[in-house]
C-alpha cells in the first residue's frame, strides 16, 4: 500500500478493511497515536483511547464473522462536543459545563451520535470549539484555541474549528460539526477540507447543545464530497424527537420521499446519472453568481482562486448566470438579533443548580444564579445573551426581534427568486483567509466574516465549502456552494464532479 492509514479516504478504509490488509484496530491505534502526537494544534477536548479500541476490537469481530454493518463499520470519528454523549465528558467548550466531575455525562447520546455508532464506527473523543458554538474563530473556547494546522499562528475558524482541524492535520479522516451561521462551511474553507450543512430539518437535533434552535443543524468534515456524503447519509433521517425535523423531503426528481438514511446517496446517483458525458458531468447545471458575493470586502486572492474554480465548473459543462440577493448585508443584523435571542433563551438552563458550575459562594438563590452564571460563561457568551435579552425585552421586540423575522422571510424569498434562474448558488465562504490567532479584537468586524455563510443558515438552505485553491501565504480557499431546498444531492454532484477535475481536497499541511 503506497499510502498510509492517515491518508486513506473512507472508501479505501472499507476496502482495505474488508481485504484484512489491517484491522479496524490497526487503523485506530495509528490515528490515537497521531492524535497525542499534534496535541499542540488544540484539536481536542477529551479522547478515550480505551473507548475507542473498544469499539474498534468490537467492529473487527462484526467483520470476521460476516456482520459488518457497512461502509462506515469500524471507521475512527470525532464529535464536536456540542453533541452530548455517554462515552464523554460535554462540555460546549465551557467552563459552564465541567463541574467538579470533569464535564457533564448526559444520559442518553445525541441522534446523530447514535446513528453513527449503530452504523459501526468507532468515537475516539470531543473536539475543540467555540463555546456554545459562538464564534467564528475557535478562540471562544473555554480550553484555548484551535491551530490551523497549515499555519499554527492562525486560526481554523469556528465555531467547528476542531473538528475541521482534525481533518485538516490527518488525524481522523472525518468528524461531525454543526453549524449555525457558518460553522462547518467557514472552518471547512479556512482548512481546506470540505464540509457541508444540510437543509434544516434534514438531520435531527436531538441531543445538540442548543444555541439557535431555529438555527443550529448538524454537518460534517471530510476530505472529498464522497467522503461527505458517507457520513452525512448515516446522520440524515426522520427524528420523533425532534419537533423541527422533516418527516418528507424532495427527491432529486421533486417527488415526496421519506427522509431516511440513504435518500442523499440516491439523490447523488440520481444527478450523476443524468450527465450524459463523462467529460462534461456538469452539462445543463446553471451556476448563479450573486453580485453581492463578489463585490467590496472580498480579499483579492480569495476573489481570484474563487473565479478560477468558477471557470472550471464552466468547463465541466456548467452555465454561469448572474443572479441578485440584494439583501446579504442584512443578514448581519438579522442573524446577531435572532441567533442570541434564542440564545439567552436556550441558556437560561445553565443556572448551577442541576448541572455543570455552581459559584463556591453566594448569599441567596438569586446570587447563586448571578454568580455561577458569570464565573462559568465566557465574554462572548455573556455578550450575545445580553444582546438577545435585550431585543426580547418590554418595549423592544417589535422593533427588532419582529422585525428581524420578516426580513429573515425576505432573505429566503431572494434566494428562491434565483433559484428560478439557477440550480446551485456559487460564491466564496469568507471574505479572507485565515488571520492570526489574536489579531481581532473588535467583536462587530469578526461578525462581518459570515457574511457570506449566514444568508443560506437563516433561510435553512443546504451549503457547503469544497477545497477550490490557495491564496495569500500559500493559505487554502473555500468554495461556497448553496443549493436549494433538500438538494444536497445536486451539491454534493457538483462538488464530486469538480473534486474529480482538481486535487485540493487531496493537499495536505506540510508536515501531516
Amino acid at each position: 500500500m503506497n499510502k498510509q492509514l492517515h491518508q486513506l479516504g473512507l472508501a479505501e478504509i472499507a476496502q482495505g478493511l474488508e481485504a484484512k490488509r489491517f484491522s479496524s484496530e490497526e487503523l485506530t491505534r495509528h490515528l490515537l497515536a497521531r492524535i497525542d502526537a499534534h496535541r499542540e494544534l488544540g484539536a481536542f477536548l477529551h479522547v478515550d483511547p480505551e473507548h475507542a479500541l473498544a469499539q474498534a476490537r468490537a467492529s473487527d469481530a462484526r467483520r470476521a464473522q460476516g456482520a459488518a454493518r457497512g461502509a462506515l463499520d469500524g471507521v475512527p470519528l470525532a464529535h464536536k462536543d456540542i453533541f452530548v454523549t455517554t462515552a464523554f465528558p460535554s462540555t460546549a467548550a465551557s467552563k459552564m459545563l465541567v463541574g467538579e466531575q470533569g464535564g457533564y455525562r448526559s444520559p442518553f447520546d445525541a441522534t446523530v451520535v447514535a446513528q453513527l455508532e449503530a452504523a459501526g464506527t468507532v468515537a475516539v473523543g470531543k473536539t475543540n470549539c467555540d463555546e456554545f458554538a459562538m464564534g467564528g474563530s475557535n478562540e471562544n473556547s473555554a480550553f484555548g484555541p484551535a491551530r490551523n494546522p497549515w499555519d499554527a499562528t492562525r486560526i481554523p475558524g469556528g465555531s467547528s474549528g476542531g473538528s475541521a482541524v482534525a481533518v485538516a492535520a490527518r488525524l481522523l479522516p472525518v468528524t461531525t460539526g454543526t453549524d449555525t451561521g457558518g460553522s462547518v462551511r467557514q472552518p471547512a474553507a479556512l482548512t481546506g477540507v470540505t464540509g457541508i450543512k444540510p437543509t434544516y430539518g434534514r438531520c435531527s437535533r436531538y441531543g445538540m447543545i442548543a444555541f439557535a434552535s431555529s438555527l443550529d443543524q448538524a454537518g460534517v468534515f471530510a476530505h472529498s464530497a464522497s467522503d461527505a456524503l458517507t457520513l452525512i447519509d448515516a446522520m440524515a433521517g426522520f427524528d420523533t424527537r425532534d419537533a423541527t425535523s422533516a418527516e418528507q423531503v424532495r427527491d432529486a426528481g421533486g417527488a415526496a420521499v421519506a427522509n431516511q438514511a440513504g435518500q442523499i446517496g440516491r439523490d447523488v446517483a440520481a444527478h450523476a446519472a443524468r450527465a450524459a458525458d463523462a467529460a462534461r458531468p456538469l452539462a445543463g447545471l446553471r451556476v448563479g453568481l450573486p453580485k453581492e458575493f463578489f463585490g467590496e470586502g472580498v480579499a483579492p486572492d480569495v476573489a481570484a482562486t474563487v473565479r478560477s474554480a468558477l471557470v472550471e465548473l464552466e468547463r465541466l459543462g456548467a452555465t454561469l448566470v448572474d443572479v441578485s440577493l440584494p439583501r446579504t448585508e442584512l443578514s448581519i443584523p438579522v442573524y446577531y438579533i435572532i441567533a442570541p435571542a434564542e440564545a439567552s433563551s436556550n441558556l437560561s438552563r445553565f443556572d448551577g443548580v442541576r448541572y455543570g458550575h455552581r459559584a463556591a459562594q453566594y448569599t441567596d438563590l438569586l446570587d447563586m444564579y448571578r454568580k455561577s452564571r458569570s464565573e462559568g460563561f465566557g465574554p462572548e457568551v455573556k455578550r450575545r445573551i445580553m444582546i438577545g435579552t435585550y431585543v426580547l425585552s418590554h418595549g423592544y421586540y417589535d422593533a427588532y426581534y419582529l422585525q428581524a423575522q420578516k426580513l429573515r422571510r425576505m432573505i429566503a424569498d431572494d434566494f428562491q427568486q434565483c433559484f428560478a434562474q439557477c440550480d446551485v448558488i456559487a460564491g466564496p465562504v469568507s471574505p479572507t483567509v485565515a488571520r492570526p490567532i489574536g489579531s481581532q479584537t473588535d467583536p462587530v468586524a469578526e461578525y462581518l466574516a459570515d457574511i457570506f455563510t449566514l444568508p443560506a443558515s437563516l433561510a435553512g438552505l443546504p451549503g457547503m465549502s469544497v477545497p477550490a485553491g490557495f491564496g495569500e501565504a500559500g493559505l487554502p480557499v473555500g468554495l461556497q456552494l448553496i443549493g436549494n431546498y433538500w438538494q444536497e444531492g445536486r451539491l454534493l454532484h457538483t462538488a464530486q464532479a469538480f473534486q474529480a477535475a482538481t486535487d485540493f481536497h487531496l493537499r495536505a499541511p506540510e508536515g501531516f
